[in-house]
């Protein structure tokens, strides 16, 4: 009989209780927060941000290589195991547990920021700037942060699946190093915790303004706090009941209904706007990216130090690897059955291609109106921030009052609401110190967690201050790098000394789990 996995209270309560005294101190001093919070996070780019690229592209060539080379065929789980979901359910929940709300505000925005303000000291709303504005935004959104998103997910698939550890954590998938259960695993877990609430209030922080301005607009209401707090409740039913009733019945089916209707948004926007310029110019954009990617993944700026990569560059590798460890935990649960190639190319590919839709056909838009003055998109940003710019854009389609603002508004709360709920799940399951990886956290506890995301946001909504938790993702990333070293290092480990050098046209699985201590490991 199957024992009950059991709530690890040394990592949850103390979490708790991290996450408490945080907002009370935002609470407190919210200015004093966010100086302090702007400065931290100047001088982690400053003195930190060649080692976030360095990172960014050793990632993306570490999954081509994992998953092209001799380990390609390595499947996650054994001889008898299939996969839990299918091919479109396993890449829709990737995908929209990955890059959430974040890409629809941006991928209208982005390429107008670029524009304004582009890089390589290149002349404001040239030419050059308007090609290189839809190069970054694939660059931003591409393979590297779904690389930086893999690293996690091997390792720990590899110990829940071939080496049959008991432990949804990262702790237990850098077992090659770390013992689960000591002082240095419970901080790596700490550590992940962080990062979640951090990155999840980034979402949050950009979600909020954009649905409650869109609701305001087509409802002709007034876009105040207490708007932004109702859109926030309403969020919180939604994915508390997600989360609620679990994978299969819950995630499963939100992020198959997001994923379809993102698709038909992005039709809608392709065939009524202007078509052939967008994919002209994604074309274009694509082959700049495909030309100058190792130049742009390792440019740090050092003579002219215009400051692009620290203000672009830098940061958003910095918000993946905070993110990372709660997309590292939620796709290791959802890929059972995979071989290490599948979840490769689901990454890269699968992961890749879908924001590169996103980029190419809204940012195409955004950038086809800013370009020939139909909508002063870079303007708009200034003044009334991403929301404001995003809505602007969405106006100049047909049925923008009856159909597509309100179809927006409802992908915006269903993308959200499916990263939330993963990271709702992935803390739950955290939470237990023997989680199997085909078991399920109890519903009290994701509903707990539910509650805790959306907690964090509206205590710092009230006072203005949810700016600090968005940067709280950066800052959690500094700490993150080591520890993503560890678990790529432990999974080498485990494939040398599981499978050694073999190479097979077929999917490799182990039919007995070698004895750690037989194999001299070392464990801190």
């Amino acid at each position: 009989m199957e024992t009950e996995p059991k709530i690890d209270g040394r990592l949850l309560w103390p979490s708790l209780l991290l996450i408490i005294g945080f907002v009370a101190a935002m609470l407190a001093f919210p200015e004093r927060a966010g100086d302090v919070t702007h400065i931290l996070l100047t001088w982690i780019s400053l003195k930190f941000g060649w080692l976030f690229l360095i990172f960014g592209l050793g990632c993306v060539l570490f999954l081509i290589w994992l998953g092209f080379g001799r380990y390609g065929q390595v499947k996650l789980g054994g001889p008898d195991d299939v996969p839990e979901f299918s091919t479109f359910n396993w890449i829709a929940m990737l995908f929209c547990g990955g890059m959430g709300i974040a890409i629809v505000n941006w991928a209208f925005a982005e390429p107008a920021y670029y524009l304004a303000a582009p890089p390589f000291g290149m002349t404001p709303f040239s030419n050059e700037a308007a090609e290189w504005a839809g190069v970054y935004g694939l660059f931003h959104w591409g393979l590297t942060p779904w690389a930086i998103y893999g690293v996690p997910a091997f390792a720990v698939a590899y110990a829940l699946y071939v080496r049959k550890r008991p432990f949804l954590r990262l702790s237990t998938a850098s077992e090659g190093l770390i013992r689960p259960g000591s002082p240095i695993g419970s901080l790596f877990d700490f550590v992940v915790i962080f990062g979640i609430i951090g990155g999840v209030g980034t979402s949050l922080g950009l979600g909020i303004p954009l649905v409650s301005l869109l609701a305001g607009d087509i409802l002709g209401i007034p876009n105040t706090l207490g708007l932004k707090l109702a859109i926030l409740l309403i969020w919180t039913a939604i994915f508390t009941t997600s989360v609620f009733f679990g994978l299969k019945k819950g995630i499963r089916i939100l992020s198959d209904i997001n994923l379809k209707l993102s698709l038909a948004l992005l039709l809608y926007v392709l065939i009524l706007g202007p078509t052939i310029f967008i994919i002209s110019l994604w074309t274009n954009s694509f082959g700049l990216y495909l030309k100058n990617f190792l130049w742009l993944s390792l440019w740090t700026d050092p003579i002219a130090q215009g400051g692009f990569p620290q203000d672009w560059t830098i940061p958003y590798w910095a918000w993946w690897l905070a993110l990372s460890p709660m997309m590292g935990l939620f796709v290791a649960r959802i890929s059972r059955g995979r071989t290490l190639r599948e979840l490769v190319l689901a990454q890269l590919l699968g992961g890749g291609m879908g924001s590169w839709l996103f980029m190419g056909v809204w940012g195409g838009f955004a950038t086809h109106l800013n370009i020939n003055k139909i909508v002063n998109v870079s303007d708009i940003l200034k003044e009334g921030g991403i929301p404001a710019a995003v809505v602007a854009c969405l106006k100049q389609l047909p049925g923008y009052g009856f159909l597509i603002g309100p179809a927006f508004a409802i992908l915006c709360f269903i993308f959200l609401s499916t990263t939330l709920d993963s990271s709702a799940y992935t803390l739950a399951s955290l939470s237990y110190r023997d989680l199997k990886g085909d078991q399920e956290p109890s519903r009290w506890s994701r509903v707990l967690w539910a509650l805790v995301i959306a907690a964090v946001p509206v205590s710092l909504l009230a006072v203005g201050g949810l700016e600090v938790v968005q940067l709280s993702s950066v800052l959690a990333a500094l700490p993150m790098t080591p520890v993503m070293f560890v678990l790529a290092f432990s999974l080498l480990r485990w494939l040398k000394a599981d499978f050694g050098e073999q190479v097979r046209p077929k999917p490799l699985t182990l039919n007995a789990v070698p004895d750690m201590e037989k194999e001299g490991s070392h464990e801190a």
